[in-house]
């Protein structure tokens, strides 16, 4: 029996077992509701409200405080003697690893084809809110982390919602949070290991494939596939045993290349154009309060706006807590601030180039789209770009491969944490958990499982029922963080905190 045979056979024996059990969980996960003509998906909603909540909460802190978010990242803020394994660059770059990738190239082709331009306003604003989500959440994060013997940390949902339900409202908050850190671990666990491992590898794979002479190329193959997925494993492998450190110690310098060279390329584009640039931000505002051509109207483009924004950032998910729990600070709320910096490099920035990109250049399969023909994803980015830079798609595969490798090692890294707070902190358990991984990212290459991935998605938004409603109850312990590093920070810029000094008492509101 060939390989080709072998890997279809288990393709469709797992899918054709899974395809029910991820037919159900779509349905109740992403359910719908129809106003004014849109299909509101409530998970969505539940996603926005929440930004929209806690920017009120914290004053705009997203706003009022960026600035000291980019101050506490160029490390001014900086103290001796902090537990933690990274500094707080390293951090930022491992988070944002996780979320900037494939829905940033094809998730906005998608937005900007079904809502039209204006779609893109929605996703600025649903970013611009997730960054006060972001930063409730990473808070906690750091606030109720473990440090481990060995100067390892672990944190997350999976953690703080267990510590923080127990000090807030004692055994039946403990009782009640180690039910929802165990769900927040599983759905973690299981998200990580076939969409952010397989699906990417797949995904990467694919995009190599098409560029080196498709489905009879030397890559094409089976054994071809099978080689890509040892490859990409064996990389994942080397980087996953030397911990969080080794992560962030590639993911910050992976990050800002890759992001460099999409940006770059973008802004070719876009200055190529240069005389249709007034007219797409005029299109991108105009059509977000009166889009053509959109089911639902202006409430249909704000939806697939906020769709597509939140499922790229993951403000609210819980996951992006696991990164940055792993920071060297003293005072979380520093650690809050500069994750509140990731919706607004993800969404605000990177996907506002992806969407501003397609509308200047408007090439043929972005047109055909918005007529009704089929959304390309990808492949309608990369026509925008082929528009000036005909050789962009070997550019694109790269940036497509960088992208693809960092949310691999960040979703292992985030897997791992669920995997021991599941299994146990032991050296066993961490390797168990790095060979299951690192099997996982060949068979990325060689498998689709899109039922599975399917199924993998919906769990993922399922934890966001279970970490907003801890981050709703536990806001108040993030305002007095807040409150604690501006009294620090106060005191540092007035030269009366040195690194020697004991972290300030803690205020209260």
């Amino acid at each position: 029996m060939s390989l080709d045979s072998i890997t279809q056979s288990v393709d469709k024996a797992v899918s054709g077992f899974f395809e029910p059990v991820a037919t159900w969980l779509g349905e109740k996960v992403f359910y719908t509701v129809s106003i004014a003509g849109a299909e509101v998906p409530l998970i969505v909603t539940w996603l926005a409200l929440a930004g929209l909540v806690f920017t009120g909460w914290f004053g705009f802190v997203q706003l009022r405080k960026f600035r000291l978010a980019v101050a506490v990242v160029r490390g001014k803020y900086d103290e001796k003697g902090s537990d933690g394994e990274v500094n707080h660059f390293q951090a930022l770059t491992a988070a944002v690893s996780g979320t900037v990738g494939l829905g940033n190239i094809a998730g906005v082709a998608v937005a900007v084809s079904i809502g039209g331009p204006g779609a893109t306003f929605w996703m600025i604003i649903c970013g611009l809110l997730g960054m006060a989500t972001k930063f409730v959440e990473v808070t906690l994060g750091v606030k109720y982390r473990e440090v481990h013997a060995d100067g390892s940390v672990s944190g997350g949902p999976m953690y703080y919602l267990p510590k923080g339900m127990a000090e807030r409202f004692g055994k039946n908050g403990k009782t009640f949070g180690k039910v929802l850190a165990v769900l927040a671990s599983f759905f973690v666990l299981f998200f990580g290991l076939f969409g952010g491992n397989l699906f990417q590898v797949n995904q990467s794979y694919a995009q190599l494939v098409s560029v080196a002479g498709g489905e009879d190329g030397a890559l094409g193959s089976s054994a071809g596939a099978l080689f890509f997925g040892i490859l990409i494993a064996a990389l994942v492998g080397v980087v996953l045993l030397g911990g969080i450190r080794s992560i962030a110690s590639v993911t910050s310098r992976l990050v800002p290349a890759m992001a460099g060279i999409y940006i770059v390329a973008c802004l070719v584009v876009i200055l190529v154009n240069v005389d249709a640039v007034p007219s797409a931000l005029g299109a991108i505002i105009e059509q977000a309060f009166n889009p053509q051509g959109v089911a639902g109207g202006v409430l249909g483009a704000l939806i697939i706006g906020f769709k597509r924004a939140a499922f790229s950032n993951e403000a609210g998910l819980g996951s992006a807590p696991i990164a940055h729990s792993a920071v060297k600070t003293k005072h979380p709320a520093s650690e809050g601030l500069v994750a509140l910096l990731e919706p607004f490099i993800d969404t605000v920035i990177i996907c506002t180039m992806t969407a501003l990109t397609i509308v200047i250049a408007n090439p043929d399969a972005y047109t055909k789209a918005r007529e009704g023909g089929d959304i390309g994803g990808v492949t309608i980015t990369s026509a925008a770009f082929e528009t000036v830079l005909p050789w962009f798609p070997y550019v694109l595969t790269l940036a497509v491969m960088l992208f693809a490798i960092s949310t691999v090692l960040t979703w292992g890294y985030y897997c791992m944490k669920a995997w021991t707070h599941l299994f146990g902190h032991s050296r066993t358990s961490e390797m168990t958990f790095k060979v299951l991984y690192t099997v996982f990212a060949v068979a990325g290459s060689l498998l689709t499982l899109q039922t599975l991935i399917d199924m993998a998605d919906a769990m993922l938004f399922l934890l966001a029922v279970i970490n907003i409603i801890g981050l709703y109850l536990l806001a108040p312990v993030v305002k007095r963080e807040l409150n604690s590093f501006l009294d620090f920070v106060k005191r540092r810029d007035a030269g009366l905190e040195t690194d020697e000094d004991e972290e300030p008492a803690k205020t209260t509101v």
